[in-house]
């Protein structure tokens, strides 16, 4: 089947609801896709190597308190939803969305494991016609050269056979005013079709989809989300310790900066970085430009700085 029609084929089933979402990791980000899905008419599949998570979903128990206690209950009396711990349950998935952790390893260098065990497992039962979404924050180049080669040692070719795509998850946990569907979305593709169908999947449940040219673009405006926080933090730590010493009071200084109507926006001094997300990820940008010949001074600098804070 060509892959002008199995791309149709899936657009079909977007459309009539008859598409299958499968998750994999039930955390504080692939839980809130679960919810969106589900609620937009879907069958969802989640997975979690966690039996414990699997069994709280199964009885209704919530784990994620953020989410609230209704969800967990109307999650564990729906036929649309199925919690698992088995990969083959996915094989009736049309699309697979990777919500999994990106850590670093003993000397700061990105720790892949989780992503490339996951692509592993869907690798185990790819069919052709499926779409794989990675969620997870990661160094440029991660989707596009550590996930075909694996996903393609059955035989089946990436944009010909099956999709893959990489769209960021922006989960800011608890907070009201920025939830899952109004947070805006980017998607990147590792082909054109890849990246329409990846747009066309978000668009059911994310108020506003933007798509970008490529997935190393969306790669790479992650990292210079919470970069941005992470250098701009380490200022105002900075910042902090030498008013300290001039005995001028450092949250009324950006209180009185932020009187300023435009060009300046207010971050506040604390121990360092709190978060899974920005304390890592600079990190994963350094190692990368390591890589390719670079050093990026500036990102580092601001890593020592808010490391080095009590």
């Amino acid at each position: 089947m060509a892959a002008q029609e199995l791309a149709q084929n899936f657009l079909n089933k977007l459309e009539d609801k008859s598409l299958t979402v499968g998750v994999v990791g039930l955390g504080y980000v692939g839980l809130p896709i679960v919810r969106e899905f589900h609620g937009a008419g879907y069958r969802v599949i989640g997975f979690d190597t966690d039996d414990r998570k699997i069994e709280m979903l199964e009885s209704g128990t919530p784990y994620l308190k953020h989410l609230g206690s209704d969800l967990a209950s109307e999650l564990a009396k729906s036929d649309r939803f199925r919690p698992t711990s088995n990969p083959e349950a996915l094989r009736d998935a049309d699309a697979i969305l990777l919500c999994v952790p990106t850590p670093l390893g003993h000397h700061r260098e990105p720790d892949l494991s989780f992503v490339l065990s996951s692509t592993e497992m869907c690798a185990s039962i790819l069919r052709p016609g499926q779409l794989i979404v990675l969620e997870s924050t990661t160094y440029p180049g991660t989707t596009r050269h550590e996930m075909p080669p694996i996903l393609e040692r059955g035989g089946l070719k990436c944009g010909v056979d099956f999709f893959v795509a990489y769209s960021p998850e922006r989960e800011d946990p608890g907070r009201e005013d920025a939830t899952t569907r109004t947070i805006p979305k980017l998607v990147g593709g590792l082909c054109e079709t890849s990246g329409e169908l990846a747009h066309r999947l978000y668009a059911t449940i994310i108020d506003s989809v933007h798509p970008v040219s490529s997935a190393e673009v969306a790669e790479s405006a992650k990292l210079l989300e919470n970069i941005y926080r992470a250098v701009n933090i380490a200022l105002v730590n900075e910042l902090k310790v030498v008013l300290a010493e001039m005995e001028i009071d450092v949250w009324e200084v950006i209180h009185a900066a932020s009187t300023k109507p435009f060009g300046f926006q207010a971050f506040y001094p604390g121990p360092g970085l709190g978060g899974h997300c920005i304390p890592i990820d600079p990190f994963y940008l350094t190692w990368k430009a390591k890589e390719v010949g670079e050093v990026t001074r500036f990102i580092e600098l601001a890593g020592e700085v808010n490391t080095s804070m009590p």
